[in-house]
């Protein structure tokens, strides 16, 4: 066992801070500790352990996944919200990390600056884990690929938990927003293709995703051709929390990219579609897409639990 210590912190900000044969261990380990969830099996190695979740951002999601996930992992939960703590407001990001980190021994924040979870993390003495920033959404993209693998992996050829998604094509047909950015990170470590199609003025920056070169997306300015041959059609909502001003215009601007049944027929017949969820049928994906066969969108969800209770097991015990 290879037990995480004060001289080896690991947070996870966004997708780019793991490798992809850390990757390989954790898509593993959510298996093994799914199964042991769906077989009523105790798994609890975080006994005596504390999370504290601060929220910005209102979730549902992301709150039950976490919470649930630290308590059936043995540990124990603190709940803050935007009246509790105000990040950078009511005293510096610096000097709540060092307060809060001295009293847990993990921390989640969903806010809205990635500068805020980064200022934290650079002043916590416990890892820090990213549930949303405007820039990122690590956790999310986490749980996608391991619905993908759980649906389209197979080890019969001998390989890892990754070689099903070697050469396979992602559609994003949307906002060039944080789970974008992040699906453009994954696909530069894990050896996959993005096929990116956004309306004009609302493009991916590569600069903010951060990644290396552009070798590993393609930008589409028809969402059909997007699709075209994909193995996974992914979308989210038209306007991100924070946005909501933008409403209007907006709906204007995105009217083309709602995921619909002809999109879906131009994408490889086995294709899967997902979405990380609120969805407004009839905006950003018909409801016949969503509610249909190929959707797996109730399994992505709920693999938001797995994923982040092998997560936080990884980030406070190294790898088992």
């Amino acid at each position: 066992m290879t037990t995480a210590t004060a001289n080896t912190i690991r947070h996870y900000l966004q997708f780019a801070d793991f490798t992809a044969d850390e990757y390989a261990y954790l898509f593993d380990r959510m298996a093994v500790i799914k199964k042991k969830f769906k077989t009523y099996e105790k798994h609890q190695p975080l006994v005596d352990r504390t999370l504290a979740m601060i929220f910005e951002k209102a979730s549902t999601r992301t709150r039950v996944s976490f919470e649930a996930g630290m308590y059936q992992l043995g540990g124990s939960v603190v709940h803050l919200t935007t009246g509790d703590s105000q990040l950078g407001r009511a005293e510096p990001i610096e000097d709540s990390a060092k307060v809060i980190s001295r009293m847990v021994d993990l921390v989640m924040i969903r806010t809205y600056e990635q500068t805020k979870i980064d200022a934290f993390a650079a002043h916590s003495r416990v890892p820090v884990i990213n549930g949303l920033t405007n820039e990122f959404h690590p956790c999310q993209i986490l749980a996608d690929i391991f619905t993908y693998i759980e649906h389209r992996g197979s080890r019969d050829a001998g390989g890892d938990a990754l070689s099903c998604l070697k050469g396979k094509t992602v559609a994003w047909v949307g906002d060039g927003n944080n789970m974008a950015n992040t699906w453009l990170q994954a696909a530069e470590i894990l050896g996959f293709t993005v096929h990116v199609s956004t309306p004009s003025g609302y493009e991916v920056d590569q600069s903010i995703a951060g990644i290396r070169s552009g070798d590993s997306y393609k930008v589409f300015k028809d969402p059909m051709e997007a699709c075209r041959g994909a193995d996974l059609v992914t979308t989210d909502v038209w306007t991100s929390m924070g946005y909501e001003a933008e409403n209007e215009a907006r709906r204007k601007a995105f009217a083309d990219w709602c995921v619909d049944e002809d999109m879906m027929r131009a994408a490889q017949p086995d294709a899967l579609f997902m979405h990380c969820l609120p969805a407004h049928r009839g905006e950003e994906v018909q409801a016949e897409v969503i509610d249909g066969p190929q959707s797996v969108v109730w399994d992505e969800a709920e693999n938001r639990l797995h994923a982040q209770k092998a997560l936080m097991e990884f980030l406070l015990l190294g790898r088992l």
